[in-house]
């Protein structure tokens, strides 16, 4: 079976690595020449743990392969699949699926014997219906059913535990109306029986919403979770304790309970927010999605407003220097999209205080300072103790590993430290318990003290 990817970012890579590793031979597809040269060499354009050993994997047992060539591709593929971009349309908050109906259009011209035709990205319901019309349009000669069919098959991957949640899945969801489509795309996840990973069919209309929906209700967790941390803060009440306990009940679960200073990344964001839009197309509002969005942008401002506030007092902040400990929106990715530190940097700097920063994957000398624009007047340093130096401050914005377990002895003597006071800590993502942090001040999320 020969599989064909359209697009090569970050679904279409992992996807398209995993199936090559499957057994099935895989061509990536990508307008963009310099990725595709760059991955004929091996040279990932993306951070993802043990993508590169699995690229070249694949490369190597010649299953994988790279190409600008989508005609090619398509004629010589039984299920092509669309990972392109659907980023959020500036100005409105809709899903921009223009690059979809473009990959649909020259998929169409490419066609050469029966195709299922699989929408991989994340799109709004409808879509997929739509990718059909724009073929039979493009193609009159092709028929669905004949020549033809279409499917959503939304992706359920994390970043940083992305090649993790392909190979042992929670779940995949397939939505066609086609019994042939069916059938072959069984046999595309057939490997994923053998350790019986559910495979759940439905229509079209289901699987767009399914993914989605599945999106919408994690940042609704992340949003009550970090709302709870405030009303604990203030009612002495610890928040890790109590989403321990809440997230015990089964009914509820432990994961996304994690307070912190509001989600980001490529999917929560654009999918909260073309799931609202989409619900308000069809005069269903979901007012609880609307209230997740208002409060997460929220809690970005909130949380900068937090780091000001603790330096307030201790007296002027302007010129004071604060330390920022990752900017990426989560460990284990090069990620900027959508980040906390988008908002919690630039309110720092408009605030009056000069802002330096390291991170794992954008530190002094790295490369990707190149797509690191937004962070206009930071400056960057290159290990996390070289940005404490003289900082009256420091701030742990992303939970990377290797900020967890700072030498406390060292910060206290490279902090700049008022007489009078502690050298101060304000740790965005409680990594450490408050009983460890005695020899320093130590500001968390949640963690609520009712004197006796």
């Amino acid at each position: 079976m020969r599989v064909t990817m359209i697009g090569s970012g970050y679904v279409g890579l992992v996807t398209g690595a995993c199936f090559a590793e499957f057994g099935f031979n895989v061509t990536n597809v990508d307008q963009d020449a310099k990725k595709i040269k760059d991955l004929e060499k091996g040279k990932i354009p993306i951070y993802e743990p043990g993508l590169d050993s699995l690229v070249q994997h694949g490369q190597k047992a010649g299953r994988l392969t790279f190409t600008t060539e989508l005609s090619k591709a398509v004629s010589q593929a039984d299920i092509v699949m669309i990972a392109v971009g659907t980023p959020t349309r500036r100005g409105d908050g809709y899903a921009d699926l223009s690059y979809v109906y473009q990959a649909a259009e020259q998929i169409a011209a490419s066609i050469n014997g029966y195709t299922v035709v699989v929408t991989k990205s994340t799109v709004p319901v409808g879509t997929c219906r739509k990718v059909a019309e724009i073929i039979e349009k493009t193609r009159p000669d092709l028929k669905r059913g004949v020549d033809f069919d279409v499917a959503s098959n939304p992706e359920f991957l994390r970043e940083g535990s992305a090649i993790g949640d392909f190979m042992r899945p929670d779940r995949v969801v397939i939505g066609t109306d086609s019994n042939r489509a069916k059938e072959l795309l069984s046999k595309l996840y057939r490997p994923l029986y053998l350790i019986e990973t559910p495979i759940v069919f439905t229509s079209i209309e289901t699987s767009e919403l399914i993914k989605y929906a599945s999106n919408g209700f994690l940042a609704m967790k992340i949003a009550f979770i970090n709302q709870m941390a405030d009303l604990c803060e203030k009612a002495g009440a610890d928040i890790q304790e109590l989403a321990k306990g809440i997230g015990l009940d089964g009914r509820i679960g432990r994961k996304f309970l994690n307070a912190g200073p509001g989600y980001g990344g490529s999917c929560f964001p654009k999918d909260t927010l073309a799931l609202s839009k989409t619900a308000h197309d069809f005069e269903a509002p979901l007012t609880l999605i609307d209230a997740v969005v208002e409060a997460n942008d929220f809690r970005k401002k909130a949380m900068a407003g937090k780091i000001v506030a603790v330096l307030k007092a201790r007296g002027d902040i302007k010129g004071k220097t604060v330390s920022v400990l990752g900017i990426t929106f989560k460990p284990n990715t090069d990620d900027l999209r959508d980040a906390p530190s988008l908002v919690i940097v630039p309110e720092l700097l408009k605030a009056g205080l000069k802002v330096r920063v390291y991170d794992p994957l954008y530190y002094a000398g790295s490369e990707r300072l190149d797509h690191a624009a937004d962070f206009k007047g930071v400056e960057w340093s290159r290990d996390a103790y070289s940005s404490m130096q003289g900082a009256d401050c420091v701030v742990i914005l992303t939970e990377w590993n290797e900020f967890r377990a700072l030498d406390l002895d060292k910060l206290k003597i490279l902090l700049n430290t008022p007489k009078g006071f502690k050298p101060l800590i304000v740790d965005l993502r409680n990594i450490y318990k408050p009983s460890e942090m005695e020899e320093v001040e130590y500001v968390s999320i949640g963690r609520g003290r009712v004197e006796a």
